[in-house]
């Protein structure tokens, strides 16, 4: 291990140790807003009511991850494993309960809080489970997690992995610690050729190229199945229909002043379905667009919960058309984006990066997004490539796509789709090798 790793480490325990009184201050003042932050609290400690022996270790910190693992995880479930996964947010364990509600009923799958940056709550955490590996999802640089895996002959995967071109910059400028800490791990399985080779060039170990996993996601029939009925209900069959997904703090002026360009238009007038990605937003963001003089329906007020196509059919239509449906809800992005004919995905617009582009083009849905694309550059550059994802500069070029400027057919989609699809099967064929050459070493 590089002496300036081991020197970092030590520094690293010391800051974790001073400052957990604070990380816990954190949590509890998060858990004003969602009490499930503050609870099952000995969790973070690595100290469990019920444990689980010879499981494999998936970390999905957040609900995007989760989401990205699911087939993963149902295929590592039907092969007889038992699983554990980690997280730190409750959106992400509020999904894993959802959507594994059977399988942790019958004990073969178990969701927990990711113990904090300490050795000692590592090894409570591996007593508890003796994983057999582990897989971490997207980019997820943990020092401590990465070093008590290896100190307890855990291999510890990279999974679904890119290394955007922005953090090769940023740490090319720093004290290249982060690529130290990912040549820790046991190997990663990569989303393209490209990234193999910026994961090889920081010497990260036993490389696979597996592809993007978002694209095996399942895609909800009940939630597909409701997003027209919704369309119908408010009685935008006839108007254009455009979802801007996961919006981002930053973001929101320019969106205004898109949807403001739209409804000046000659020609029929569009229903705009905005849906914030944070849940601490939606009051805050509803009483923006009101503010702003736009004519809002709110999902969680004129809608049930959960949504179903019977329960739409049986409601009266809205008495005015407005001009945003606006989605407060959680888990309900399928249902959203199969109101659309065109889709705005967030976070492009601001330095910290666009979000997932996959869950749009699943249901055959062109993909707009702002300029700042680095954090999806696979699959965004081969969709871009493809002709059926775009990204624009401001808010009137974004207009002009979304009123008739971008216009990729279904079947393009779908050709891309498929040419990009099977990442779980191929990271099942290559874990078998990964694991035979993974040789923890502390």
């Amino acid at each position: 291990m590089p002496l300036k790793l081991r020197t970092f480490l030590v520094f690293w325990s010391v800051i974790w140790h001073l400052f957990l009184p604070l990380a816990l201050i954190y949590l509890y003042r998060r858990g004003r807003k969602d009490p499930l932050y503050h609870q099952h609290m000995s969790e973070r400690f690595g100290r469990y009511k019920t444990t689980m022996q010879s499981s494999v270790w998936i970390h999905a910190v957040s609900l995007g991850e989760l989401r990205s693992s699911v087939p993963l995880i149902q295929a590592i479930l039907d092969q007889g494993e038992k699983v554990v996964v980690t997280q730190f947010t409750p959106a992400g364990r509020r999904e894993t309960q959802a959507v594994f509600a059977d399988a942790i009923a019958d004990g073969q799958l178990q969701t927990v809080w990711v113990p904090f940056e300490t050795t000692w709550a590592f090894r409570n955490f591996f007593k508890a489970f003796s994983p057999k590996f582990g897989l971490v999802m997207e980019i997820e640089i943990w020092p401590r997690m990465v070093m008590a895996s290896k100190r307890a002959g855990v291999p510890l995967f990279m999974c679904n992995a890119q290394y955007p071109s922005k953090s090769i910059v940023k740490d090319q400028k720093s004290f290249g610690l982060r690529p130290a800490v990912m040549a820790q791990f046991a190997g990663a399985f990569v989303k393209s050729d490209l990234q193999a080779k910026r994961f090889a060039a920081v010497n990260v170990p036993n490389i696979h190229v597996t592809g993007e996993l978002r694209f095996d996601q399942p895609v909800p029939s009940h939630l597909t199945e409701a997003g027209p009925a919704a369309r119908k209900w408010i009685g935008a069959n006839d108007r254009p229909v455009v979802t801007f997904g996961s919006t981002v703090e930053g973001e929101d002026a320019l969106y205004v002043e898109t949807m403001r360009q739209m409804l000046a238009d000659a020609g029929p007038k569009p229903l705009f379905v905005y849906v914030p990605r944070r849940p601490e937003r939606f009051d805050d963001i509803h009483d923006m667009l009101e503010t702003e003089g736009f004519d809002v329906l709110r999902r969680s007020i004129t809608l049930p919960a959960p949504i179903s196509t019977k329960a739409l059919q049986e409601l009266e239509a809205p008495t005015t058309q407005p001009d945003i449906f606006f989605g407060d809800s959680l888990g309900e992005m399928y249902f959203y984006l199969s109101m659309a004919d065109k889709s705005v995905v967030g976070g492009g617009f601001v330095p910290a990066g666009a979000h997932n582009i996959i869950e749009p083009l699943a249901l055959k849905k062109p993909v707009i997004t702002g300029p700042e694309t680095w954090t999806i550059e696979y699959p965004f550059e081969e969709a871009n490539a493809a002709g059926v994802a775009c990204a624009k500069p401001d808010a009137a070029a974004l207009a002009t796509a979304l009123s008739g400027g971008f216009a990729p057919s279904e079947h393009s989609i779908d050709a891309f789709f498929d040419a990009h699809a099977g990442g779980t099967q191929k990271l099942l064929q290559a874990l078998p090798k990964a694991l035979a050459t993974a040789k923890p070493k502390v």
